[in-house]
């Protein structure tokens, strides 16, 4: 529903996960409005501590939760550690949400993933092609988990009218994304081998998979920017996308990490290695049409992500 503006300024405002990639971008965002921002570091607040998150809640009192924290990882970790993924992720959300309602905060943002459509979704991917297939099976626990916290916030906004919203953000990429090559996403990890390639000089950069598949990448900046636009101007039941709306295939993508990084484009792929989907590019037409687009371009984005990772070595 649009018209129903939620202001920010003079709100206290939670982000739950803000040590994280997109928290911390929110934390940038939120800086430009005149709002009260709370944060809560791991070790002052165990979201998996349900008595913990609620007492967090009761005190601080937040008139917005964007609830931005997760266990989060690439393919290799998500095959790895199903059970963690699938159990840390589902009590995160559940803790936060359940106390929101209990402590009446007035709206509250729950982010997901692209990974919750079916691997073999019609592309563009809409949101009405969520539970129509099977998942990907290399991340589906993870998925499952966040169609639970979907679903969840539906429930609570249809049995008691709480302002409870989803959005579900693209791949994305920028300051403060996981780097560890056991755990992190594919262009965190293209940037990473890229940079030791680069100071080692390496012979070759590793790609995982065969190169095929194609992805869609977002700054996280522009992320941000579109979970505080749906939180002002959004409030119904379905769940949102926020993409880019640009695909870029896996091969091209290293190239192109190759030339901002500034090495040779010798790439050498293991196909012993999972692909995942072979196309996963987000429908973003709704969030289009209320007016709001991403503003950074893949290029620029990576030139400007390569140039924080590097200063941070």
């Amino acid at each position: 529903m649009i018209g129903q503006t939620f202001e920010l300024q003079g709100k206290k405002i939670w982000v739950c996960g803000d040590r994280g990639m997109v928290g911390s971008a929110l934390v940038r965002r939120l800086a430009t409005e005149r709002c009260e921002i709370i944060t809560a570091p791991r070790s002052a607040l165990d979201l998996l501590d349900a008595e913990a998150v609620d007492k967090f809640v009761q005190k601080a009192s937040p008139d917005l939760i964007l609830l931005a924290a997760a266990k989060v990882g690439g393919i290799l970790a998500n095959n790895s550690f199903p059970a963690d993924f699938f159990q840390q992720n589902l009590d995160i959300q559940n803790n936060v949400i359940k106390s929101a309602f209990k402590n009446k905060v007035s709206k509250l943002v729950f982010l997901g993933s692209s990974c919750i459509y079916p691997k073999l979704a019609p592309q563009p991917i809409r949101e009405d092609a969520l539970l129509t297939g099977p998942l990907e099976p290399t991340n589906e626990w993870y998925a499952i988990a966040k169609i639970a916290g979907i679903r969840q916030c539906e429930a609570y906004r249809r049995q008691f009218k709480c302002d409870f919203i989803s959005c579900m953000p693209t791949n994305l990429y920028g300051p403060n994304d996981n780097f560890d090559l056991e755990t992190s996403h594919v262009l965190a990890a293209l940037i990473a081998k890229a940079h030791k390639v680069k100071s080692q000089r390496l012979d070759s950069l590793e790609v995982w998979g065969t190169g095929t598949p194609l992805r869609e990448f977002m700054h996280v900046d522009d992320c941000a920017d579109a979970i505080v636009f749906l939180a002002k101007n959004y409030s119904d039941a379905l769940h949102i996308n926020v993409g880019s709306g640009e695909e870029v295939s896996i091969a091209d993508l290293a190239r192109l990490v190759c030339e901002v990084v500034g090495i040779s484009d010798r790439l050498r792929f293991d196909s012993s290695k999972p692909d995942g989907s072979p196309r996963k590019l987000m429908d973003s037409t709704r969030l289009s049409s209320m007016g709001w687009s991403p503003r950074i371009s893949l290029n620029d984005g990576l030139r400007a992500f390569y140039d924080w990772y590097a200063s941070c070595r």
